[in-house]
């Protein structure tokens, strides 16, 4: 999945590393850099068309059915048009929406898993080890994300960057993904199992919701800190792939 500029190097202790024509390891593969970019703006049709489904029933409930305001345990407020995709209220147009840029969301997710295995991606930067579990690394981070200082040694992201992508890539996108198969009637007739595993179709449309917001809040915390810590930069490198030898 490499341009013709790349070529394979062999980073310490034995990892493969994209290279570039000047022989610099890159810093994103081209396989990270697509998925990056097709999965952003799937999230955030997704989430806007999302929204315009909530404004037909904005109630949500825990168990296998719910339809009256007061048995909600939650009630959300309607959204505006300029926050939702059709940016009026239309509930078959934003399903359509929904449904299509969730195939494109999922089968993304698959290929980039596939390609982050075969090119180490998840084990050269991704797997934490053991040390990295200490509280004292912990604490020394948040000390100096504190500070603004984002800078770190030994690898390409620091233990908290690892964890966070981590619990993004591997519980909470697919989460969403197993949620939203979990309302579909048509998905239901043929996986029973997953009104089952998530307690009934109104349970798995809360966990959809609250999954939602929380990527919607990992998605402002990772913008913020790219404008921290150099946006042109970051931005070059991914869609460039950059060089690891380059400054943030």
């Amino acid at each position: 999945m490499n341009g013709p500029a790349e070529q394979h190097a062999i980073g310490p202790g034995g990892s493969d590393r994209l290279a570039d024509k000047h022989g610099g390891p890159r810093r994103h593969a081209l396989s990270t850099r697509i998925w990056h970019w097709v999965n952003a703006a799937s999230l955030v049709i997704l989430f806007m068309s999302g929204l315009n489904i909530s404004n037909a029933h904005p109630h949500l409930y825990w168990g296998k059915w719910g339809f009256e305001s007061e048995t909600a345990w939650l009630s959300v407020p309607r959204f505006p048009g300029w926050a939702t995709i059709p940016d009026y209220y239309s509930l078959a147009a934003a399903r359509d929406w929904h449904v299509l840029f969730a195939w494109i969301f999922a089968l993304g997710l698959l290929l980039y898993m596939i390609a982050a295995l075969a090119n180490r991606h998840f084990r050269r930067d991704l797997v934490t080890r053991g040390r990295e579990w200490h509280g004292r690394v912990f604490a020394a981070e948040i000390r100096e994300y504190l500070r603004f200082n984002f800078a770190h040694t030994g690898g390409k992201y620091g233990s908290m960057q690892k964890l966070a992508y981590a619990g993004i890539i591997f519980v909470l996108l697919p989460l969403m993904i197993f949620t939203g198969m979990a309302m579909s009637p048509a998905m239901d007739a043929a996986w029973p199992f997953l009104l089952d595993l998530f307690g009934g179709r109104q349970s798995a449309r809360s966990v959809h919701f609250f999954v939602a917001w929380a990527l919607a809040a990992f998605t402002v915390v990772h913008i913020a800190l790219v404008l921290l810590t150099g946006p042109f930069g970051q931005m070059r490198a991914m869609i460039t792939g950059g060089r690891l030898d380059e400054a943030a």
